[in-house]
This record gives C-alpha cells, sequence and structure tokens, in this order.
C-alpha cells in the first residue's frame, strides 16, 4: 500500500480524520474526549495519511513548544492497516517538515509505542508520568535531518549503545546535530576534549541544561572539559562559564599541558558508548558513533593521561563570580 500525506489547518482537517482519532484514542484507548480535544489543535499542523483509494488511514499533528523544538503528537493508524510500515512513513513525513522549521522534536509516547519510535530515532529523555490514565515517557530527536537523508539501515538509529553505525559529518550543523543527540542520552559521563570552546559549537542553550542536567544526576557522574585556549570562554559570554561557575563541584575544566604529548583531534565521550570524533581540530569533518566501547576505552585512557597532566584555568578563576 503507498501512502500520500497531505497538511490540513484544524479548520480544513478531514471528518474522517477525526473520527479516526476518535475511535482509537476515545473508543479504543479510553481517553476521554475532553483530553482528546484540545486547544492545541487549533495551532497545530495536522498531517492525514491516504491510502490508494482515498481513504484515510493515519493521522498525526506538528506544532511549536519550546524554543527551537517542534511537538509531534495524536499519531494514530486505522487498526486494519497497523503492521504495515503506515505509521513509520507518515511520522517520517512529519519530521521531515519538522526537520526544516526546529532544531528539534520532541513527543510524549506512550510506553508500548517507545520502540516505535526509537526505530525512528528519537531517545527517552523522561521518566514514567501518567497521561490520560496511560503510562508515558517524553522522547527527543536532534538529528531528524541527518537520520531522514542517511542511507544506512539502522534498526534503532543514533540510539545510545544499540546503533553500531558510523554517522559522517563534514560541516558545524551536522556536527551540531549529532552532539545533541549524543549528548542528550548521556546520563554518566560526559568528556569533551577539543582545542577551544567554539561559541558556534558549544555556546547553545541545549548544551548549556543538558550539561546542567547532567552535572546534577548524581555524585558519581563525570562532566570534564579538556581544552587547550580558554581565552574564547573568557573574552566573549560563554553559557558554559556560567554553569561553571554555578556548579563548580560538577563540571571540571582543564587546560592541556603543551610539555606533555597531545593530539590534535576532536572528540566527545557520551558515557561508555558515544563518540563524536573529529579529525582535526581545524577541520570540520569526522563521525560520530552511538555504540563504540573498544574505540572509546583507547581515547579514555589518553584522555586521562592528559587530564592528569592537565593544568587549572588562571583565566577563569580570576573571573568574578
Amino acid at each position: 500500500m503507498s501512502l500520500q500525506v497531505e497538511r490540513f489547518p484544524w479548520h480544513r482537517l478531514p471528518q474522517a480524520a477525526r473520527r479516526l482519532r476518535e475511535r482509537v484514542f476515545i473508543e479504543e484507548q479510553g481517553v476521554p474526549a475532553d483530553l482528546e480535544w484540545d486547544d492545541t489543535d487549533e495551532i497545530a499542523e495536522h498531517f492525514v495519511g491516504f491510502d490508494d483509494n482515498g481513504d484515510v488511514v493515519a493521522v498525526g499533528r506538528l506544532y511549536p513548544s519550546v524554543v527551537e523544538t517542534g511537538r509531534i503528537g495524536r499519531m494514530a493508524v486505522e487498526p486494519s492497516v497497523r503492521g504495515q510500515g503506515i505509521g513509520s512513513a507518515l511520522l517520517h513525513e512529519i519530521m521531515r517538515a519538522g526537520a526544516q522549521r526546529y532544531a528539534f522534536l520532541c513527543l510524549s509516547a506512550q510506553e508500548q509505542a517507545i520502540p516505535f519510535y526509537e526505530r525512528s530515532g528519537f531517545h527517552l529523555c523522561s521518566e514514567t508520568y501518567e497521561e490520560a490514565g496511560l503510562p508515558h515517557r517524553d522522547m527527543r530527536c536532534a538529528a531528524a535531518q541527518l537520520i531522514l537523508r542517511s542511507p544506512a539501515d539502522a534498526p534503532f538509529p543514533m540510539q545510545l549503545g544499540r546503533d553500531d553505525s558510523s554517522w559522517l559529518y563534514s560541516d558545524v550543523r551536522d556536527w551540531s546535530q549529532l552532539a545533541n543527540h549524543l549528548i542528550g542520552q548521556a546520563s554518566q559521563r560526559l568528556w569533551i576534549y577539543d582545542r577551544q570552546l567554539e561559541h558556534e559549537r558549544y555556546d547553545s542553550e541545549f548544551l548549556y541544561d543538558e550539561m546542567s542536567r547532567l552535572a546534577r544526576r548524581h555524585r558519581a557522574t563525570e562532566v570534564r572539559l579538556l581544552i587547550q585556549d580558554d581565552r574564547p570562554l573568557v573574552e566573549r559570554r560563554h553559557r558554559l562559564v556560567q554553569l561553571m561557575q554555578r556548579l563548580p563541584s560538577s563540571i571540571s575544566l582543564k587546560l592541556i599541558n603543551p610539555a606533555y604529548p597531545f593530539d590534535e583531534r576532536a572528540f566527545i565521550i557520551a558515557d561508555n558508548d558515544g563518540l563524536l570524533f573529529r579529525h582535526d581540530w581545524s577541520a570540520p569533518a569526522g563521525f560520530a558513533n552511538f555504540s563504540a566501547s573498544g574505540k572509546i576505552r583507547l581515547l579514555a585512557e589518553q584522555y586521562q593521561r592528559q587530564w592528569d597532566y592537565a593544568k587549572a584555568s588562571v583565566e577563569l578563576r580570576q573571573l568574578p563570580l
């Protein structure tokens, strides 16, 4: 079966699409009608999937959420055609549209639907909570453009510890998507090694929030920044400086000791599996791997040796609080 997807504002949404939502959410899942039909419908863009006969078989919506984020919701597929890839095809159309407007896509997934969204690159970013009487968890995708255009057939794309594909990148924009997606999944360790914490790469609200989340997670969590040059942090107002001043015992920064042999390749390590690697400090290209425990063991040993010989940043220490 082929799927034709069309977009509608709320006032033009076909009645058949509304009836499908009613059958799936209200009748099948027991969601109260006053929760199913909400004010968000008015501001959302609605996506409707039609089969070869022109019948409505799938629906979903996309609307603006917090800064740079689009939220996907009300995904429903006609019961008689489930298991045929209809839901994935519709989701990918919504992701394609959302990736043109937003840096991040998020959604609230019923727990039984989590694997479905993981297969399209969404990862978990909350604990379980109840919504309309059903257990849900928040999920997020920060690299929709890369996932949708990739020829690789990874069963769980960019899932930390589950995807051993190599995701190549050649510019800062793709690096940022991969960095956001990787760091957003870290729960134990985040080690960064680079020449500088350049503003175009590291000075973002998202990285500030995620590093803060990770640093506060528990006492055993490690957030380390090992760089060669701290001047950009001092000369311009950098979000990470503010964060380090707020959480001095949870986020550590050191300067590479030039007297000790050091590597001029940049990388980010997330937990024991996630790696974002750049081939040279001055080059934009590299790769990401979300299941790279072998490579990470070697890089972590190198990182630890350099960390032991590294120096404290005098410039940052002298900044006023």
